[in-house]
């Protein structure tokens, strides 16, 4: 018969300061994160400013390169939105209220969708589904972050 035998003693937790670049709040401490993350993602703040891109995100998105997209408002950052008609028309700034990064922002609840990106001249549209979740900073809504996943 097997014996197993349990003992609890008192857990390590090194103590390790944090950076002095993640000491502005959640959406600080977030933007380490999504700036060296590999899977695309994208982190706005209460604003609808780009806080942090990761690299394949800018891909996915067609931004370009991340320094060029952070600090300026999400929708005018060069991010093209297109509807899901035959005509493919630019969304509307009532319809972008409705994309998850804004939607979460706005709600602060988590939020799902699909976007259709523009890409560059002659290259084909691109299809994402989006899953954003608001940043809270002690209770308040201070950004949302969103991770995208081609379909």
């Amino acid at each position: 018969m097997a014996h197993v035998e349990l003992s609890l003693s008192e857990a390590f937790a090194p103590s390790v300061a944090a950076p002095a670049e993640q000491e502005s709040g959640s959406v600080g401490n977030w933007a380490v994160t999504v700036s060296r993350a590999a899977e695309p993602c994208l982190l706005i703040d209460a604003e609808t400013r780009v806080v942090a891109v990761s690299p394949s995100g800018c891909r996915l998105l067609c931004l370009g390169r991340p320094e060029d997209v952070i600090g300026l408002p999400l929708l005018d950052g060069g991010l093209r939105l297109l509807d899901f008609t035959a005509y493919r028309g630019e969304l509307t700034e009532q319809d972008t209220d409705k994309i998850p990064p804004l939607l979460a922002l706005h709600s602060g609840r988590l939020a799902r969708g699909l976007l259709r990106i523009q890409a560059a001249v002659g290259a084909p549209d691109a299809t994402v589904d989006a899953i954003s979740t608001p940043v809270l900073d002690d209770g308040d809504v201070a950004g949302s972050l969103t991770f995208f996943c081609v379909l």
